[in-house]
This record gives structure tokens, C-alpha cells and sequence, in this order.
């Protein structure tokens, strides 16, 4: 019997095992993937939007050449947190289910099984990317999570959507010398996309150098084609490769298949504002999943900071009733 199990072992994941440490407990930490999976798929060259302490957990400090830490030094930096504080990570292990109740719960994997006082869940969104649900798809031309560039060289690149993960894509796709082409539901490139990257795609865009259709949709994909609804009808357009960048959600059927629900009317899983506990005694939850469809509202910035709470709940156990509480 240890303390908590952590399921997801991302920086609000860490964060908690880590504050957990501190007060005595032990925790497990487990992940389908590796440590820090959602940021180890990030695009190679990607940069934070933030500088490096407001990504800092545990108090250890974290550094970087820039002001703004890469992808590369933050995978570095949450390694060495995890090292540091000797978490207990077991890492390409999926949780099946949450089974016993509060106090007394076994956690059943694909390589066993854990027993734990309390559990944590702390999966974060990455993993199921919002459909475009249209035919064609599930061809393995179309890709939900971007990487890098070069493997789309000479070849014409769709880019769905016009915030901050499509306007990087379809810029380092075009500057790598793939032919690229946006497509947006709304009226133009999103506003809150960064400052030093929305004018360069908006540029690229007015010179005809990047062709975007606004307020348009996919409406098919085939091996070398795509349709599209644009406001002065219907479009075809050649195409080898979709870049599927819709973003992302909770795995809401993992939450709801082990009692933890969205209220329907705030859409948001109803949780103890002191102590993020769920609905489900005894089972916790910490980062994105608190703000449930509202994922814009939690970051690693704001969401590291939920294991401090948790970890002194399920030191004392106790707390108030949940709630579906707004996160400001």
C-alpha cells in the first residue's frame, strides 16, 4: 500500500510526487509514455511562450540559454527534477481503471497492478486530438501532432487551422520549401497567436506566398486531394500531407468510465477548491483536467502549483465538498 498514485507523469504530474516527497509520502508515478510525453512531442524547435521559472517546480531552478527555454532544455530540466527528488516514474505503463474506493484503491495496468490510499489523476490533454471528422481522415497522410519539417519537402502541406501551433507549422513548412496551403474555420489568423510570429504568417499570407481560405472547412481528403467549403463555393486543392492542427482534449472517457464527470452545465468536473479532489472520494485532480473543455485556462505555469495542494489534503484527508469551481 503506498500513498498516491500519480497517473500521468507530465510537470503538473512531477509536481505532485514531488510535494508529496516533501511531506513523507510515497508516490508512484505512471505513464503511458515517457517522462514528460505530451512535451517530448512537441515541435523539435519549439520555444516556450514563457521564461524559464514560471516553469520551475519543486524549487529547483531551472536555466536557459535564452530568455525563453527551447523544448530541448525543458525536457532536460524536468528529467533532472524527477532525478533529483528520486520519483518513483514507470514510464510506457497504461492505467486500465481506477478500482476499491478511497483509502484502499487498486490501480490495474497493462504490466500490473498498485494499491493506494489516494489517487491523482494528472493526464493532461495532448493525447486526443479534436477530429475533423470527415472522410478520409484516418488516412496516414493526415497528422494531428507536428514534429518538424524536412520530411515534407516539396510536397503540398494543408494546414488546418490559424492559431499558434498551425501559424508555426505552416512557417517552417514553407520555409523548408514545402508548398503550403491554411484552411480556417474562422475570419482570419487568431489574435492571441505570439506576437513575433503573427505578423510573419499574416505577411506571408498577404504575398500570396502561403495561400489561406478563411471562414472555410475541410470537407474531404484523398490520396492526393482535398476538398474544401469556401465562402465562394466549393474548392479542390492538390495535397500529399494534412497538418491536422485543432488542437487538443481531456480524455474525458477515461475520467467518466472511473466516476469523475463534467457538470453539464459548467462543463468543468465538479472538485473541492481547496483540495482538488473529484467528486469520486479519495481520487485528485491536477493540471489541465480542472478546467475540463476549458483547456486555454491551465498551463504549467498555474497547473504546477495544484500538487501543493493535493499533496496537503491527502496529508491531513480532509477538506471541504466539491464543486465546479471556475480557475482564474
Amino acid at each position: 500500500m503506498i500513498d498516491a498514485v500519480i497517473v500521468g507523469a507530465g510537470p503538473t504530474g512531477l509536481a505532485c510526487g514531488i510535494e508529496l516527497t516533501k511531506r513523507g509520502l510515497k508516490s508512484v508515478l505512471i505513464d503511458k509514455g515517457c517522462v514528460v510525453n505530451s512535451l517530448y512531442h512537441y515541435p523539435t524547435n519549439m520555444t516556450f511562450f514563457t521564461t524559464p521559472e514560471l516553469l520551475e517546480i519543486g524549487g529547483l531552478p531551472m536555466t536557459s540559454l535564452n530568455d525563453k527555454p527551447g523544448r530541448v532544455e525543458a525536457l532536460k530540466y524536468y528529467r533532472r527534477c524527477a532525478e533529483h527528488f528520486k520519483l518513483d516514474v514507470r514510464q510506457y505503463e497504461r492505467v486500465l481503471g481506477i478500482e476499491g474506493s478511497d483509502g484502499d484503491f487498486v490501480v490495474p495496468t497493462d504490466k500490473g497492478e498498485y494499491r493506494a490510499r489516494k489517487v491523482i489523476l494528472a493526464t493532461g490533454y495532448y493525447d486526443v486530438p479534436n477530429l475533423l471528422n470527415v472522410p478520409g481522415e484516418d488516412l496516414p497522410k493526415v497528422i494531428h501532432y507536428y514534429k518538424e519539417a524536412h520530411p515534407y519537402y516539396n510536397h503540398d502541406v494543408l494546414v488546418v487551422g490559424a492559431k499558434n501551433s498551425a501559424a508555426i507549422a505552416a512557417l517552417e513548412l514553407w520555409w523548408t520549401g514545402a508548398r503550403v496551403t491554411m484552411v480556417h474555420r474562422g475570419p482570419g489568423v487568431h489574435q492571441n497567436v505570439k506576437y513575433w510570429i503573427k505578423p510573419n504568417i499574416e505577411n506571408r499570407i498577404k504575398n500570396g506566398e502561403i495561400p489561406a481560405y478563411f471562414n472555410s472547412r475541410v470537407i474531404a481528403i484523398r490520396d492526393k486531394e482535398v476538398d474544401l467549403e469556401t465562402p465562394d463555393g466549393p474548392k479542390t486543392i492538390k495535397n500529399d500531407f494534412v497538418m491536422a492542427m485543432t488542437g487538443y482534449r481531456p480524455d474525458f472517457a477515461f475520467l467518466a468510465a472511473n466516476g469523475v464527470h463534467l457538470d453539464p452545465t459548467t462543463r468543468r468536473p465538479n472538485i473541492n477548491p481547496d483540495t482538488y479532489e473529484s467528486e469520486r472520494p479519495g481520487v485528485y485532480l491536477a493540471g489541465v483536467i480542472v478546467a475540463g473543455v476549458f483547456t486555454n485556462e491551465i498551463f504549467i505555469e498555474n497547473g504546477r502549483f495544484h500538487g501543493q495542494a493535493i499533496a496537503k489534503a491527502i496529508k491531513t484527508a480532509s477538506g471541504p465538498a466539491a464543486i465546479a469551481v471556475p480557475i482564474t
